[in-house]
Protein backbone atom coordinates (compact mmCIF):
# COMPACT_ATOMS: atom_id res chain seq x y z
CA UNK A 1 0.00 0.00 0.00
CA UNK A 2 2.59 2.74 0.84
CA UNK A 3 2.15 6.32 1.75
CA UNK A 4 -1.38 8.41 2.40
CA UNK A 5 -1.13 12.06 1.72
CA UNK A 6 -2.44 14.07 5.00
CA UNK A 7 -3.07 17.13 5.46
CA UNK A 8 -3.89 19.23 8.80
CA UNK A 9 -6.26 21.89 9.42
CA UNK A 10 -5.47 22.32 12.90
CA UNK A 11 -2.03 22.68 14.70
CA UNK A 12 0.17 19.94 14.12
CA UNK A 13 1.66 17.13 16.18
CA UNK A 14 -1.50 15.03 15.55
CA UNK A 15 -0.36 12.82 13.27
CA UNK A 16 -1.53 9.24 13.37
CA UNK A 17 0.99 6.99 14.56
CA UNK A 18 1.32 2.80 14.90
CA UNK A 19 2.10 1.98 18.48
CA UNK A 20 3.81 -1.03 17.90
CA UNK A 21 5.87 -2.73 14.77
CA UNK A 22 2.59 -4.91 14.31
CA UNK A 23 -0.05 -2.96 15.17
CA UNK A 24 -2.83 -2.98 12.20
CA UNK A 25 -4.42 0.78 13.65
CA UNK A 26 -2.91 3.69 13.85
CA UNK A 27 -4.27 5.49 16.74
CA UNK A 28 -5.74 9.09 15.67
CA UNK A 29 -5.55 11.90 18.36
CA UNK A 30 -8.26 14.51 18.88
CA UNK A 31 -7.66 18.25 18.13
CA UNK A 32 -9.74 19.43 20.39
CA UNK A 33 -11.23 19.43 23.69
CA UNK A 34 -14.31 17.72 24.55
CA UNK A 35 -16.27 16.52 27.86
CA UNK A 36 -18.94 13.09 26.84
CA UNK A 37 -21.54 12.66 29.34
CA UNK A 38 -22.74 9.41 30.12
CA UNK A 39 -24.90 8.39 27.95
CA UNK A 40 -23.78 11.25 25.01
CA UNK A 41 -22.52 10.73 21.81
CA UNK A 42 -20.08 13.38 20.52
CA UNK A 43 -18.21 14.17 17.08
CA UNK A 44 -14.78 14.45 17.84
CA UNK A 45 -12.50 16.41 15.45
CA UNK A 46 -9.25 15.27 14.83
CA UNK A 47 -7.69 18.26 12.01
CA UNK A 48 -6.75 15.27 9.71
CA UNK A 49 -7.42 14.73 5.96
CA UNK A 50 -6.00 12.42 3.96
CA UNK A 51 -5.72 11.07 0.05
CA UNK A 52 -6.25 7.34 0.20
CA UNK A 53 -5.47 5.58 -3.42
CA UNK A 54 -8.17 4.39 -5.70
CA UNK A 55 -9.84 1.02 -4.15
CA UNK A 56 -8.65 1.58 -0.64
CA UNK A 57 -10.65 2.81 2.77
CA UNK A 58 -9.98 4.07 5.82
CA UNK A 59 -11.63 2.35 8.97
CA UNK A 60 -12.30 4.19 12.59
CA UNK A 61 -11.96 1.72 15.12
CA UNK A 62 -12.46 2.11 18.53
CA UNK A 63 -9.70 2.09 21.11
CA UNK A 64 -9.92 -1.15 23.59
CA UNK A 65 -7.86 0.61 26.30
CA UNK A 66 -10.85 3.46 26.66
CA UNK A 67 -13.64 1.22 25.70
CA UNK A 68 -12.57 -1.03 28.86
CA UNK A 69 -11.38 1.49 31.18
CA UNK A 70 -14.18 4.55 30.72
CA UNK A 71 -17.01 3.02 28.16
CA UNK A 72 -16.21 4.86 25.52
CA UNK A 73 -16.38 3.54 22.11
CA UNK A 74 -16.48 4.57 18.55
CA UNK A 75 -20.49 4.57 17.82
CA UNK A 76 -20.76 3.67 14.51
CA UNK A 77 -17.61 1.19 14.12
CA UNK A 78 -16.16 1.34 11.58
CA UNK A 79 -16.72 3.94 10.55
CA UNK A 80 -15.99 3.95 6.46
CA UNK A 81 -13.93 6.60 4.93
CA UNK A 82 -14.33 6.27 0.95
CA UNK A 83 -11.31 7.18 -1.04
CA UNK A 84 -12.70 10.26 -2.38
CA UNK A 85 -13.55 11.27 0.89
CA UNK A 86 -11.15 15.18 1.40
CA UNK A 87 -13.26 16.76 4.67
CA UNK A 88 -11.46 16.19 8.20
CA UNK A 89 -11.80 12.97 9.89
CA UNK A 90 -14.01 13.40 12.77
CA UNK A 91 -14.41 10.81 15.42
CA UNK A 92 -18.30 9.39 16.50
CA UNK A 93 -17.87 8.64 20.07
CA UNK A 94 -20.21 7.70 22.45
CA UNK A 95 -20.16 7.36 26.89
CA UNK A 96 -21.57 4.15 27.91
CA UNK A 97 -19.88 5.17 31.38
CA UNK A 98 -21.34 6.16 34.57
CA UNK A 99 -18.20 8.88 34.78
CA UNK A 100 -17.71 12.23 32.55
CA UNK A 101 -15.01 11.30 29.76
CA UNK A 102 -12.93 14.38 29.19
CA UNK A 103 -11.00 14.51 26.24
CA UNK A 104 -7.52 16.55 25.73
CA UNK A 105 -5.86 17.67 22.51
CA UNK A 106 -3.50 15.07 21.92
CA UNK A 107 -5.11 12.42 23.52
CA UNK A 108 -6.21 9.06 21.34
CA UNK A 109 -9.64 8.47 20.80
CA UNK A 110 -9.55 5.74 17.79
CA UNK A 111 -7.73 3.67 15.82
CA UNK A 112 -7.50 3.95 11.53
CA UNK A 113 -6.99 1.30 9.47
CA UNK A 114 -6.46 1.28 6.06
CA UNK A 115 -7.74 -1.28 3.97
CA UNK A 116 -8.44 -3.08 0.20
CA UNK A 117 -11.72 -2.19 -0.75
CA UNK A 118 -13.06 -5.15 -3.17
CA UNK A 119 -16.16 -3.80 -5.06
CA UNK A 120 -19.12 -6.08 -6.29
CA UNK A 121 -21.67 -6.80 -9.55
CA UNK A 122 -24.60 -7.06 -7.77
CA UNK A 123 -26.86 -9.01 -10.27
CA UNK A 124 -31.04 -9.39 -10.40
CA UNK A 125 -31.97 -12.94 -9.75
CA UNK A 126 -35.97 -14.01 -9.75
CA UNK A 127 -34.41 -16.38 -6.81
CA UNK A 128 -31.54 -17.36 -5.28
CA UNK A 129 -30.04 -21.03 -4.65
CA UNK A 130 -30.96 -23.00 -1.34
CA UNK A 131 -28.30 -23.35 1.30
CA UNK A 132 -27.91 -25.51 4.36
CA UNK A 133 -28.51 -22.06 6.71
CA UNK A 134 -31.18 -20.56 4.66
CA UNK A 135 -33.07 -17.49 6.46
CA UNK A 136 -31.94 -18.46 10.22
CA UNK A 137 -30.03 -15.23 11.53
CA UNK A 138 -29.48 -13.81 15.32
CA UNK A 139 -28.48 -17.03 16.59
CA UNK A 140 -29.89 -19.18 14.40
CA UNK A 141 -26.22 -21.15 13.93
CA UNK A 142 -26.11 -21.50 18.07
CA UNK A 143 -24.60 -18.83 20.41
Amino acid sequence: MGTVEVLYRSESGLHPEYSSADAAGADLKAAQEVRIAPGERRLVGTGLHIVLPTGYEAQVRPRSGIAWSYGVTVLNAPGTIDADYRGEIRVMLINHGAEVFEIARGDRIAQLVIAPVERARFLSQGELPESQRGAGGFGSTGI
